[in-house]
């Protein structure tokens, strides 16, 4: 396939979901690990073109909604600092921390500017010497490569007035957590395709053989997701629990090599607070004690984690998949992308954002 048409071609995906009606014996759960996909299978009704029989729940596959409100609120009290130049990416913003968000440190005068790489934050450092640069560091593998890069830039510059608020998450032991829960139904997953073509698919044939999961990775189109269920329902049908890769026109079976030799020189694995699941062991990248120096944490006072506010929004049985979001009574109605009560609505990559944007109606129900 050379052109995105051939993967949304509507003939094509018919067949997929013929075939996994032949296949299906049983009822399965199947989660997919990325927002991306979440958006694309909500988008273009993926989940209504399969059989019953498969239930697709969506995963904390968002890293701005797995941001726990601590690292929001940290942030939020760096932007107030008078010789602070806080960067972030848009999405971050709108995110609410225990009491306000980003938007508002800003408009009571903070200095927060949208970026749209790390890179920007280290040029913006070069630029105003008698200011504090902190870059917001949030997302999974796919981004770490290029915090970490800004980090080895601002040192070879010789920057002192750099630093990152660091909020790395790894996906594999966040699947773990899932597959360890009491309560867990997940039979098998779709891997995040980008996270993928950072480490490859390696690092998942040790969870797959343990909890006796299959895991695909797949890509982002129609075509590319339901080819990607249909590999899963396979294995699942067969009694299979291996890794396979549905997106190899794009990942590699070891990844990106250089990408992860620059990850690991800057960063190391610690354990990682989630937003909706709590604390999972080595399940993030904090900086390496060589590069201390950048570590907003360690030059303004590390991040108080501590219980979540309560709120009627089940954003975090949203992002652990026990839940959709239809099921919220907040969503459409007092929640929305204007007013938005919980993370997975601010998120362009939230499950709530995409079930308001696709199947929500005129009157507020959805379809």
């Amino acid at each position: 396939m050379k052109f995105a048409d051939e993967f949304r071609d509507r003939d094509l995906a018919e067949r997929y979901a013929a075939a996994m009606a032949k296949l299906v014996t049983r009822p399965w759960n199947i989660m997919e690990v990325c927002g991306g996909q979440t958006h694309a299978i909500v988008r273009y009704g993926i989940d209504k073109l399969l059989p019953p029989a498969i239930n697709l729940l969506h995963g904390p596959g968002c890293p701005v909604c797995v941001t726990p409100t601590a690292y929001i609120d940290k942030a939020i009290d760096l932007a107030g600092i008078s010789n602070v130049i806080f960067c972030s990416y848009g999405d971050m913003i709108h995110v609410p921390g225990t009491n306000h968000d980003l938007d508002m440190a800003r408009a009571a005068g903070g200095d927060v500017r949208i970026v749209y790489s790390p890179l920007d934050a280290v040029r913006i450092a070069q630029e105003n010497p008698t200011k504090e640069i902190i870059f917001f560091a949030v997302g999974f593998e796919t981004t770490a490569p290029a915090n970490a890069m800004a980090v080895l830039q601002a040192a070879a510059a010789g920057l002192r007035n750099l630093s990152l608020l660091v909020s790395q998450v790894l996906v594999p032991p966040a699947i773990e957590a899932l597959l360890s829960a009491p309560d867990n139904q997940i039979h098998g997953f779709l891997g995040a395709g980008h996270v993928c073509t950072i480490m490859g698919v390696e690092e998942y044939e040790p969870v797959a053989a343990k909890y006796g999961v299959p895991i695909v990775v797949t890509g982002f189109e129609p075509v590319d997701i339901l080819q990607g269920v249909y590999m899963c329902l396979r294995q699942l049908e067969q009694g299979e629990a291996r890794v396979e890769n549905q997106y190899a026109r794009v990942v590699q079976t070891a990844g990106n090599r250089e990408a992860q030799r620059i990850m690991n020189k800057v960063f190391e694995i610690i354990p990682r607070e989630w937003r909706g699941i709590g604390e999972i062991g080595q399940s993030g990248l904090g900086l390496q004690s060589e590069y201390a120096r950048f570590d907003a944490e360690v030059r303004f006072g590390a991040v108080q984690n501590g219980a979540e506010k309560e709120t009627p929004c089940i954003s975090g049985d949203i992002l652990r998949g026990q839940k959709k979001p239809t099921d919220c009574p907040l969503f459409g109605k007092s929640c929305n992308p204007e007013a938005p009560r919980g993370v997975t609505m601010v998120s362009s990559e939230g499950a709530c954002a995409a079930y308001y944007r696709y199947r929500r109606t005129s009157s507020g129900a959805t379809k």
